[in-house]
C-alpha cells in the first residue's frame, strides 16, 4: 500500500493536467459536462497504461484504444439522451464523426455537450493522456512527459479565444501540477539507482560532475534568457484580444428562396389550402395576458433585415446551436409571455424553421441560430414528419408607451435604417409628407400604416416583386393597369421602405398567423413589417386593408409634385446697354496660326474614341477570362464545382434566359438543357434578349443534359455534404460547363457571339 501510494503523485499530476484542458474548454460549454467527460479521458488513459505497465509497449496502444472506443460509445449515448437527439449508437456516433470538427467550430455559445461537440475533445483528451503516460511512466521521460498535455492545454486556449474570460487560475493550477510531477521521480519505489559516476577514478568523478553541473548552469541560463527576452513582449500581449478561430471557419449557408422568403408569398396566396404545418400552442405561465384574448398567434419563418432596392434578405449568420439558445435581455417596456409549440412540418420547405419569436429552448431537431434576427435553420432541410418542440419568450411592448416612445440611431441599427440608392422620386416624396404631417416616430409608422391600408386592395394574384420599381409601381400605377394592388409582400415591402425613408428602424418578417392549434395553410402565410422603439423592441405593424372596405383614390391624399410656372410668370431676364468699343488703328501684323485643324481634331478625337472603346474590351475580356478561371480552376473541388454552376447560371442570363431564384438546381439544369435542345416549355425571354437560340440537335443535346444534370447533382452534394466532392469530379464539372458555354454562345447570332465575352454583366451579378 505504501509502494502504491509513493507512485501515486505522477500519475495524478498527469491525469490532473489533461483534466485542466476540460475546465478551460468547458467555460465555452453549457453546464459541467464537458469538464467530467474528459476528466473521465484523462483518468481512463492513464489508468490503462498504469495497469498495462507489466505488458509489452506495442499491446499498450490497441488496449487504451479500445478501451476510448469503449468510453466514447458510452459518452456519445449520454450526451444524444441528454440533448434528445434520435437515432440508434451508430447513426449517432457516425454523424458526430463526420461533422465533428466543424459543427465545434460553427457552434453557438455555450455550446451544448451533444456527440458531434464532445467526440473531438474526448478523443484528443485521451490520447494525450496516452501519450503523456508511455513517456513519463514507461520510459521514464517525465518532462516530454507533459509535452502532450501542454499542446492539448493550449490548443483548448486558443479555440476558446475571446469567448470566455481569460483562464488565469486554470494556467496557474496547469503549471502547478507540472511543477509537482517534475519533482517526483519518475521510478516507482524500489532500490536506489547506483550511482553512474561510482566505478570511476575520483578525478574523473570530480570532472564528470562538473560537467553535469555545469550543463545544468547552461539550461538553467538559458531558460532565464529567454524568459528575460520573451516576458516583456508577452506581458505586453496579455491584454489583447485573443483571435478567435471561429471566424476562419463558414457557418452554414442556405438558399435563396431562404434568404429571401418574401418571394414565396404570392406562391403561396394562390394555394390557399395547401398544408404547411401542424402545430399545438401551450402557454405554461398561465395563458393570454390583458388584451391578449383572441388574439393570433405568430409564428416566424425568417426576418429580413437587408435591402439593396432590388431585394430584401435575411443576412444571417447561422451558428449551430444545441436545444438552449442564447437569452435575450427582454426590452424594459415590453411584457414577456412563455409561448411552447409542438411544430408538425407538412409539406413546408426550405431549411428555415418556424417558430414564435424568441426562441429559447429547440428539442427534436437540430438547428442553427442566427441570434441577432431571431432565425432559425434546419441544415439539412425540412422533411414531412418532421416534429420538433419549441419554446419561445414571446415579447409584446406596453401599447400606452408607444405614443411617446423614441426611436435610436447610431451603428446599432445602421442596418435596418440603410436606404439603398435609387429610391423612385414619387416614393422619397410620399415619404417627406407623411413625415411632415406627423413628427413622433410611433406616429410615423402609424401614419405609413393608415396610409397603406386606406389606399390599397389586398389580391391573391399580384405578382411577385418588391424591387424599387415593383414598390413604385404597387404605391402609385393606375388601377386599371395592375397598380395599387398587391399581396402582403408588396404591403410589407413598401411599410419598410417608407419607415426607413422617415428614420424608422424597419425589418420585414415572414410567417404564419394561426389561432394556437390545428393546421397552418398556405392561407396563413403572409408578411408583416415592424419598427424598432428604445426600450419596447421590436413593434409589429400591420399595413393591410381591412377585407371590406374600398380603397381610396391616391390622389386625394398624395400631394402630387408641384408643376413649373407658366412662362408669363418668369421674368425677363434685364439686358443692360453697353458702349461699343471704337476700333484702333496699329500696326499691319502678320495672323497668327488658329491652332490645329478643325478635320485634324475631329480624327484625333475619333481615334481616340476606338481606343478607347478597344481599351474597354480588351479589360471586360481579360476581367471575365479570370472571374472564370478563378472559378472553375482555384480552390477546392466544392468550390470548383459551385464555379461551374454560376458559369451555366451567367452563361443562362447573357443568352437572356435567367434562371428563375424559386427553381432548385435540378430543374434549372431540366430548362437548361430545354435551351440548347429546343424541346419543352422554353425559358421565357428577357426583354431585349434577341430572336431564340438555334436548338441543338442529336446525341449531343442528349449528352449536354445528362452532364448538366450531374453538375446540379454534384452541386447538391457541395451544399448538403460539404468536403466529399472529389477532383475527378470537379473536372468533369469544368468541362460540362465550358460545354454548356459553348453550345448556348454558338446558338446566338453572330452579334450575340462577338459580344458574348465582352458583355459586363457577369462582373457586377450576385456571386
Amino acid at each position: 500500500m505504501v509502494r502504491v501510494l509513493r507512485a501515486a503523485p505522477l500519475p495524478l499530476a498527469l491525469v490532473a493536467s489533461v483534466a485542466l484542458v476540460g475546465m478551460v474548454l468547458g467555460r465555452v460549454y453549457a453546464g459541467s459536462t464537458l469538464a467530467w467527460l474528459v476528466a473521465g479521458a484523462a483518468a481512463g488513459s492513464v489508468l490503462v497504461s498504469v495497469a498495462a505497465r507489466r505488458l509489452r509497449s506495442w499491446l499498450v496502444a490497441p488496449l487504451s484504444v479500445a478501451a476510448l472506443a469503449g468510453y466514447v460509445a458510452w459518452s456519445l449515448r449520454l450526451t444524444a439522451d441528454a440533448a434528445g437527439l434520435p437515432g440508434s449508437l451508430a447513426e449517432v456516433s457516425a454523424d458526430a464523426a463526420r461533422n465533428a470538427i466543424p459543427r465545434l467550430l460553427t457552434a453557438m455559445i455555450p455550446v451544448e455537450p451533444t456527440p458531434d461537440t464532445v467526440l473531438v475533445p474526448l478523443v484528443a483528451a485521451w490520447l494525450a493522456g496516452l501519450a503523456a503516460a508511455e513517456v513519463a511512466l514507461r520510459a521514464g521521460r517525465v518532462l516530454l512527459g507533459f509535452v502532450a498535455p501542454a499542446l492539448l492545454y493550449a490548443g483548448a486556449v486558443y479555440v476558446v479565444g475571446p469567448n470566455a474570460d481569460p483562464a488565469v487560475w486554470p494556467t496557474v493550477a496547469f503549471a502547478a501540477v507540472v511543477a509537482v510531477g517534475l519533482a517526483v521521480p519518475a521510478k516507482g519505489p524500489g532500490p536506489s539507482a547506483p550511482d553512474p559516476t561510482a566505478g570511476l577514478a575520483p578525478g574523473v568523478r570530480a570532472a564528470v560532475r562538473v560537467r553535469l553541473a555545469a550543463s545544468a548552469a547552461a539550461g538553467l541560463a538559458v531558460v532565464v534568457g529567454l524568459a528575460a527576452l520573451l516576458g516583456p513582449a508577452v506581458a505586453a500581449r496579455v491584454d489583447d484580444r485573443p483571435v478567435d478561430p471561429r471566424r476562419y471557419v463558414e457557418p452554414p449557408r442556405v438558399e435563396s428562396l431562404d434568404e429571401n422568403p418574401l418571394i414565396r408569398i404570392s406562391g403561396w396566396a394562390l394555394r390557399p389550402e395547401q398544408k404547411l404545418l401542424e402545430v399545438t400552442t401551450q402557454r405554461p405561465d398561465g395563458g393570454a395576458g390583458p388584451g391578449d384574448q383572441g388574439r393570433s398567434v405568430r409564428i416566424r419563418l425568417a426576418v429580413l433585415s437587408d435591402y439593396d432596392g432590388v431585394t430584401w434578405r435575411v443576412g444571417a449568420t447561422y451558428r449551430n446551436a444545441g436545444r438552449i439558445l442564447p437569452a435575450e435581455v427582454p426590452e424594459p417596456g415590453a411584457r414577456v409571455q412563455t409561448v411552447r409549440q409542438e411544430i408538425t412540418v407538412a409539406e413546408l420547405s426550405g431549411r428555415l424553421l418556424p417558430a414564435v419569436a424568441t426562441p429559447r429552448e429547440v428539442s427534436g431537431a437540430r438547428v442553427a441560430y442566427d441570434p441577432q434576427t431571431g432565425t432559425l435553420i434546419r441544415p439539412e432541410g425540412l422533411t414531412p414528419g418532421l416534429r420538433y418542440t419549441v419554446t419561445s419568450a414571446e415579447q409584446r411592448p406596453d401599447d400606452t408607451l408607444l405614443a411617446m416612445a423614441d426611436v435610436p440611431a447610431g451603428a446599432e441599427v445602421a442596418r435596418v435604417l440603410r436606404v439603398a440608392d435609387g429610391v423612385p422620386d414619387p416614393v422619397r416624396r410620399l415619404a417627406a409628407q407623411l413625415a411632415e404631417e406627423n413628427g413622433a416616430p410611433y406616429a410615423r409608422a402609424a401614419a405609413i400604416e393608415q396610409f397603406l391600408a386606406e389606399h390599397y386592395r389586398m389580391v391573391a394574384d399580384a405578382p411577385s416583386g418588391h424591387a424599387y420599381p415593383n414598390l413604385n409601381f404597387f404605391l402609385f400605377g393606375p388601377r386599371n393597369g395592375g397598380g395599387q394592388r398587391g399581396t402582403s409582400e408588396q404591403f410589407a415591402a413598401a411599410f419598410a421602405v417608407l419607415g426607413r425613408l422617415t428614420g424608422l428602424p424597419t425589418r420585414v418578417v415572414v410567417g404564419f398567423s394561426t389561432a394556437g392549434d390545428g393546421p397552418v395553410r398556405a392561407a396563413d402565410a403572409f408578411a408583416w413589417p415592424e419598427v424598432f422603439f428604445s426600450e419596447l423592441g421590436w413593434v409589429p405593424f400591420d399595413p393591410l386593408p381591412r377585407p371590406d372596405d374600398e380603397p381610396r383614390p391616391v390622389e386625394e391624399d398624395f400631394r402630387p409634385k408641384p408643376e413649373d410656372p407658366p412662362p408669363s410668370e418668369v421674368p425677363e431676364p434685364t439686358v443692360e446697354p453697353t458702349a461699343t468699343p471704337q476700333p484702333v488703328a496699329g500696326p499691319a501684323r502678320p495672323v497668327a496660326s488658329a491652332g490645329p485643324s478643325t478635320a485634324l481634331l475631329v480624327t484625333i478625337g475619333a481615334g481616340g474614341a476606338v481606343l478607347l472603346v478597344v481599351a474597354v474590351l480588351l479589360t471586360l475580356l481579360s476581367l471575365r477570362r479570370a472571374r472564370s478561371r478563378a472559378r472553375l480552376e482555384r480552390g477546392d473541388p466544392g468550390q470548383r464545382i459551385a464555379g461551374a454552376w454560376r458559369e451555366v447560371t451567367d452563361a443562362l442570363r447573357l443568352a437572356g434566359r435567367p434562371a428563375g431564384g424559386d427553381l432548385s438546381a435540378s430543374e434549372v439544369a431540366a430548362d437548361a438543357h430545354r435551351a440548347v435542345a429546343g424541346t419543352g416549355p422554353p425559358f421565357t425571354p428577357a426583354a431585349g434578349a434577341g430572336p431564340p437560340l438555334a436548338p441543338a440537335t442529336g446525341t449531343e443535346a442528349e449528352d449536354l443534359g445528362a452532364r448538366l444534370e450531374e453538375l446540379a447533382g454534384l452541386l447538391n452534394r457541395t451544399a448538403f455534404a460539404p468536403g466529399t466532392s472529389t477532383a475527378e469530379q470537379a473536372e468533369r464539372a469544368v468541362a460540362t460547363a465550358n460545354n454548356y458555354v459553348a453550345a448556348l454562345r454558338a446558338g446566338r447570332p453572330w452579334w450575340g457571339r462577338l459580344f458574348w465575352s465582352v458583355r459586363p454583366g457577369p462582373l457586377r451579378w450576385p456571386r
